[in-house]
């Protein structure tokens, strides 16, 4: 099976290339998302808009990527992997440098969407990634993938450093393109996915990648004739509900839906926050102005830009804790790890603190909603089997995104009438979260990758010993 191949062939030059490739899809993506932190705040000042059309510029972003994520998902199920991601980057690079030259906010506002409709598809190079991934390395590997996310956000701080006072926001949204421009150059070297292929009915295709793969790694290819899956309907909706998937896909879809909401929320709050002071202050400026009108605004100043830059750093140590936990505790209590710590620092923001321990917990807070993001994102796909792998994900990202669309309007809107009742929100959200991580009913921790749907975990690997063709045996599991 390919699975066998995989793990024969190993780690090497081909996934070393991949990652990179891989890598520069997130840090466009993260390059897309944070610049609707720094975005808002300038059209609400240079546009004079009041503050729902501020939310809204965001929300709309995450409409096109709600609307998109499950479509994606059935693209790449049912035309292949590399055919999704190309489509998904050419479609988000075109409308990303278009809406640089939006002349009003309702151009803005369409062309965003837009965008937002090509950044649903880019989580589907994570599905192609794992699915060339050796059992031992995957784990590490999509959550080393997940520092070019960090190197993304941080890049895009500090690109809005040096372009806002002098090129101002057009050229900040042009240059935030140039790492699309290099994957869409670049992606025509990608192979589609050796699992697909089989799936879909094309050996000799499958055969020819994997040959590709030992060669570009100088292992050799292994011995004996690959098997073909039984074909099966791909990318259909009902398997993800099969009494077999449907307490994962739901529980499944919480999680992605509160780590969304809780991310781009603190990403958001973060910017209201150091533009107050603190907690206190913001509560303090509500009580003082009553009739605040919508459409005072303030530009973030240089010190906001620095503390944004340190929150934003938080991104590596969340990383590195995910990487050192998720292969000890396994995946589900990681995710229950991160959730149950950002939410406990949320509750901590509600004490009346300095804007130096503001700055502490935010960071701590990112590191750990991030840290659950990256394992969720190593879950989902071991989760589902290669039928339904790139809808699965595909669906929960969609989840992810009505999170992320509702956000603005709690961590912008509400915040303006309760600072308390906002943080409350995101603090509750998390422990939920937390709890139904604990209830997922399957580690994928030390598995192989499911490839048909009409099996049960581990059956792939049963009857088959260490010395056919060749190749060793996979480690098999059972559901819990």
């Amino acid at each position: 099976m390919v699975e066998d191949a995989v793990e024969a062939i190993g780690f090497g030059r081909f996934q070393w290339k991949l990652s990179v490739l891989t890598g520069l899809a997130w840090m466009a993506d993260a390059m897309e998302m944070m610049i609707l932190s720094i975005l808002a705040p300038q059209l609400h000042c240079e546009w004079r808009l009041p503050s729902w059309q501020v939310a809204l510029l965001t929300s709309v972003v995450f409409i096109g990527m709600m609307s998109s994520s499950t479509l994606w998902g059935n693209i790449s199920d049912q035309y292949g992997r590399k055919t999704g991601l190309k489509i998904s980057v050419l479609w988000t690079l075109y409308y990303g440098i278009l809406s640089a030259f939006a002349p009003v906010y309702s151009w803005i506002l369409v062309l965003r969407g837009l965008v937002g409709f090509g950044i649903g598809g880019v989580p589907q190079s994570v599905t192609l990634y794992a699915e060339f991934l050796p059992m031992k390395a995957r784990a590490k590997c999509i959550l080393l993938i997940e520092v070019f996310w960090a190197i993304g956000t941080v890049f895009e701080v500090l690109l809005a450093v040096f372009v806002m006072p002098s090129l101002g926001w057009r050229w900040l949204l042009l240059l935030s393109a140039a790492p699309l421009l290099l994957f869409a150059v670049l992606c025509f070297w990608l192979p589609e996915s050796a699992r697909y292929d089989v799936l879909s009915g094309n050996q000799e295709k499958a055969i020819a990648t994997l040959k590709r793969i030992a060669t570009e790694n100088g292992a050799p290819m292994p011995l004996g004739k690959l098997i073909i899956s039984r074909q099966e309907d791909r990318g259909k909706m009902r398997d993800l509900f099969t009494p077999h998937f449907r307490w994962t896909t739901l529980l499944l879809w919480f999680i992605w839906f509160s780590n969304a909401f809780s991310y781009y929320g603190l990403v958001l709050l973060t910017t209201e926050l150091f533009q107050a002071g603190d907690v206190c202050s913001i509560s303090s400026r509500k009580k003082a102005v009553e009739a605040k009108c919508s459409l005072a605004c303030e530009y973030l100043s240089k010190e906001d830009y620095m503390d944004l830059l340190w929150t934003t750093l938080s991104e590596f140590p969340g990383v590195l804790v995910t990487l050192w936990v998720i292969d000890r505790l396994g995946r589900k209590k990681t995710m229950a790890l991160c959730f149950i710590i950002f939410s406990l620092c949320s509750l901590l923001l509600f004490i009346c603190i300095g804007r130096n321990v503001l700055t502490l917990l935010l960071f701590i807070a990112r590191a750990f909603i991030s840290g659950g993001f990256q394992a969720a994102y190593v879950y989902t796909p071991e989760v589902y089997p290669t039928a339904t792998r790139a809808l699965g994900l595909g669906t929960c990202s969609g989840m992810a995104r009505v999170g992320a669309l509702i956000t603005p309007f709690i961590a912008q809107v509400m915040l303006e009438s309760s600072v308390y009742l906002t943080l409350a929100v995101y603090s509750g959200c998390c422990l939920l979260a937390g709890v139904a991580s604990c209830f997922l009913p399957i580690e994928t921790k030390g598995r192989a990758l499911q490839e048909s749907s009409h099996r049960e975990w581990g059956q792939e690997m049963v009857g088959r010993g260490t010395n056919s063709a060749g190749v060793p045996r996979s480690d098999s599991g059972s559901q819990e």
